[in-house]
């Protein structure tokens, strides 16, 4: 008994590739302006402090995406917001740094974007482990 032998298939996908947009400078800016935004709002509410708000740009003297911020000593605390895919920590830390210097502040630390997440308690916080054990000290300086 033979098998019959069946026509080799091909399968064609006319189905169009659909592609993202690439992000140029003004959706680059409205996405981290949206970042700020919603982290700023979320941590205000969290932290139950109305002086905590998104900040206005300072141009050269930068002093940080996010103010109002305090440890529970009273201590400043600059945020500076990222919502890119790639992740430069190194360079994050160091503008976060420079940031804390301009405005005077204790502390410094970068909340980037968690991909495939929105929600504002699941983003990121990154810090130097100084920073962190200032942090668990109350917010003193040494």
């Amino acid at each position: 008994m033979s098998i019959p032998m069946m026509p080799e298939q091909v399968q064609t996908d006319s189905t169009p590739t659909i592609t993202k947009p690439r992000r140029n400078r003004q959706s680059a800016k409205k996405a981290g302006s949206s970042f700020e935004r919603a982290q700023a709002d979320w941590l205000a509410q969290r932290l139950g402090d109305d002086r905590i708000d998104r900040r206005v740009k300072h141009g050269a003297k930068d002093v940080g995406d996010i103010g109002g911020v305090r440890t529970i000593r009273g201590g400043r605390v600059v945020i500076e917001c990222k919502n890119t895919a790639a992740l430069a920590l190194p360079g994050w830390l160091r503008e976060a740094e420079i940031e804390r210097a301009n405005d005077d502040a204790l502390i410094g630390v970068v909340m980037h974007k968690k991909r495939g997440t929105t929600d504002p308690a699941e983003q990121y916080v990154t810090m130097t482990a100084e920073t962190f054990a200032i942090l668990l000290e109350g917010g003193v300086a040494l």
